[in-house]
């Protein structure tokens, strides 16, 4: 009966699914609610409103205070809305991913903002994705720069991890120059050779950077998506850094600065304790494939964002137990 003498209330209603808005006048929320359900053609029963900004539910205790002109969502029985969240999930559907892109470019064509142009622009760079298409055929932008024996996506992926890993083997090969005696310098050939057979056998371990490879070879999803390891020291990457380098040839070059970072580290503890090793003892009592792990696997290896790339000594070195054979003694690590 009250509601009758109550003032009108006007605000603006939508669905979950529908960002159309219809402005309804009410003085109660059990008329407004009613109104909202003829509008967005939704049954009454079950049916609550909440506020579009954090999905707050309306009660009649609360209606009075509503701000004039406020957007509310209709929410049929079931159904929540968290306010922005759902939102940004209704946009970034596949169905509106591409009006969305549009949106973005009419957006920067207003006058400059730089914060807010770097706002849209990394935007943008995510949403023109072509992570989908897969040839040079299919995507020729994404392949710039790229030389022409290259016809796929994974392919050249794949080829720019194993020039990774082979730079790390020059690195072990130059190693060599360190050592004077000349008996010495032949074992550690010996185990160059053994360490370049067993790279080759693993095709420099490519798959690391290949989406087409199984699951457990490769550092990305499926669809192309690498995510940061976090720093050496660290479980997780504390930014959750991630990014396509096959979604366009912004992020493929943005890529690049990306770091295969050796937790135990190579020029600090690993090189220096291989070359000890060697003064030590022959090839053959050296546990080839423990140096193997370190230097060019994912035993050691973390892939992970340059501000995640901490370049200060690691403090972490080889294990004793493992630089050699069971059948022989343990080398100290100490390659002094």
């Amino acid at each position: 009966m009250f509601g009758l003498f109550r003032k009108t209330k006007a605000v603006k209603v939508r669905g979950v699914s529908d960002s159309r808005k219809y402005g309804v006048a009410a003085r109660s929320l059990k008329e407004l609610t009613r109104k909202a359900c003829q509008y967005l053609r939704v049954p009454v029963s079950g049916a609550q409103l909440c506020l579009s900004s954090d999905g707050t539910l309306v009660t009649e205790e609360g209606f009075g205070s509503l701000p004039e002109h406020c957007e509310l969502v209709l929410l049929s029985q079931g159904q929540s809305w968290k306010g922005g969240r759902c939102e940004l999930e209704r946009l970034l559907s596949t169905d509106l991913r591409l009006q969305l892109v549009e949106a973005v470019r009419s957006l920067l064509s207003d006058p400059p903002s730089p914060q807010r142009h770097k706002l849209l622009r990394d935007m943008l760079r995510n949403l023109d994705d072509t992570s989908e298409k897969e040839t040079r055929d299919q995507d020729l932008q994404w392949f710039t720069g790229v030389d022409s024996r290259f016809k796929t996506k994974s392919s050249y992926m794949r080829f720019n991890c194993e020039a990774r890993i082979r730079s790390y083997m020059k690195e072990v090969s130059e190693a060599s120059r360190s050592i004077e005696q000349a008996k010495i310098r032949a074992e550690f050939e010996k185990t160059l050779q053994t360490l370049c057979h067993m790279l080759k056998e693993d095709q420099y371990n490519g798959a690391y950077f290949d989406r087409t490879e199984e699951e457990q070879s490769r550092l990305c999803t499926a669809e192309g998506w690498f995510t940061c390891q976090g720093s050496f020291d660290e479980a997780l990457c504390q930014s959750l850094h991630s990014i396509n380098p096959y979604s366009s040839r912004e992020s493929r070059v943005l890529f690049s600065t990306w770091n295969l970072d050796h937790r135990i580290e190579k020029k600090r503890s690993i090189l220096p304790t291989l070359v000890h090793c060697h003064k030590k003892c022959s090839t053959s009592g050296i546990s080839v494939d423990y140096f193997y792990r370190l230097l060019f696997t994912r035993h050691n290896l973390k892939l992970v964002h340059i501000a995640c790339h901490k370049k200060g000594a690691h403090n972490l070195q080889c294990d004793p137990g493992k630089n050699s054979k069971k059948h022989t003694k343990p080398v100290p690590c100490d390659p002094v």
